[in-house]
Order: structure tokens, then sequence, then C-alpha cells
């Protein structure tokens, strides 16, 4: 008995695996990842050249806000490390800490190690880095996004359109072929088949309303009798 119930389910999921649209839905979900790869292809190489003439990319909009508290104001902003930087101070900023800590002379290997702390509490945005702990508007993110969407639907609008086009001229071309062929061969033209549409039955209205008309004529017919 229960051999024959594992056949039975085993049977039932070929069954189910056979089917064509788990099949189709199967290629779908491969020839999709695929697409996805070619679309962020071409998603990268379109925003490039829309943010080819913005100095540091869209990553380099960013509002950073007032700081409301010195938890906000940087690490150190006595010295230039405050909520924002330029990058290219960097390297002064980072000798400038290791002497605030250590004091003046001190090995380059101090300075890589708070040039390593320095940039383990900043985000470079463009050309500046802002301050990990500080309230920012990252307006390029947003506007990456818009971008990225817009090119997405505009080329996956094209790719159905140019499909949708070569479709229906496939259809044309198959209706037209069938048609020499039915003209060549009339008697394999099918027929159409006309469905006659049941008359709606009469509802209790319309029977009084008929019993009511006749009853007029009758009257009408003994009007005229009497008046003879």
């Amino acid at each position: 008995m229960k051999k024959k119930r594992e056949f039975k389910l085993w049977n039932e999921f070929k069954a189910f695996v056979s089917r064509g649209n788990v099949v189709d839905m199967a290629v779908g979900v491969v020839i999709g990842g695929a697409f996805s790869a070619i679309v962020n292809a071409l998603v990268k190489i379109f925003l490039s050249v829309c943010t080819w003439a913005v100095p540091g990319g869209l990553k380099g909009l960013v509002t950073v806000l007032p700081a409301t508290s010195a938890a906000q104001a940087g690490m150190n902003t006595e010295i230039g490390l405050g909520q924002v930087f330029s990058a290219s101070k960097l390297q002064d900023l980072a000798q400038s800490y290791a002497e605030s800590v250590y004091g003046t002379g001190v090995e380059d290997a101090l300075v890589q190690q708070m040039k390593n702390e320095i940039l383990s509490k900043y985000t470079l945005f463009g050309s500046d880095y802002v301050y990990n702990g500080a309230s920012t508007i990252d307006w390029g993110t947003f506007i990456n996004a818009i971008i990225s969407f817009l090119i997405v639907a505009l080329t996956l609008f094209i790719i159905l359109k140019v499909y949708n086009t070569l479709q229906q001229k496939r259809k044309d071309a198959q209706e037209k072929l069938l048609e020499e062929y039915y003209k060549r061969n009339p008697e394999a033209r099918p027929k159409l088949v006309v469905e006659e549409v049941p008359l709606p039955k009469p509802t209790e209205l319309d029977v009084l309303l008929e019993i009511k008309d006749l009853l007029k004529d009758k009257e009408k017919k003994d009007d005229t009798k009497k008046a003879e």
C-alpha cells in the first residue's frame, strides 16, 4: 500500500514538473537573470553620460544639515575635522590630528593610523568627506534612483515595442499565408457558425399589457357593431 502511494506521488510530481507553464517559468527566470545584467550595464553607461559634467558625480550632491549637538559637529572642529572637509586636505588633517594627540614630530605610522581613524568616521561624497554622525540629505542617491528608473523603463519599453512589432508582423504573415491557402482551397475554409440568440421570455407585465391591448381592441369592435 505504501509503495502504491509513493508511486502515485511520484507520478503527480512528474506531471507537475512536465507542465508547460512550469518549464516556461523556469526558462523565464533564467533569461530574466541574464537580461537584468544587460539592463544594469546600460544603466551604468547612461548614468555615466548623464553625470559626466557634474563635479564628483551625483554622489557629491549632498546637503549637510547644521549640527544640533556635539555628536553631529565632527571629530575635532578645532583642527578642521568638522562636519565636512575637502578630500585634498585629508593628509594634512591626519597630520594635525596626530600632533594634537601625540605632540609634534609624530612618525608616519601614527599619521597613517590617525588617517585610518578619520576614514572610519567619515564618508566620501564626491570630493568632500562628510561626518557619519551628521544629518544629511542625499540628493545624489535620490536623483540616481530616478534616472535608473527612467532608463530601465525606457529600455524595457523599447524592447517590448520591438518584440510586439515582430510578433504582429509574424501574425500578419501567418494570416496572409492562411488566406492564400483558403483562396486556393475554398472547401477548407471553416464555415461561419452563427449562434441564434434566443428571444427573451415575456414577463408578467408584458403578458398583462398584451391582454389589455386585446381587451381594448375587443371593446372597439363591440362599439362599432352597436353603432351599426
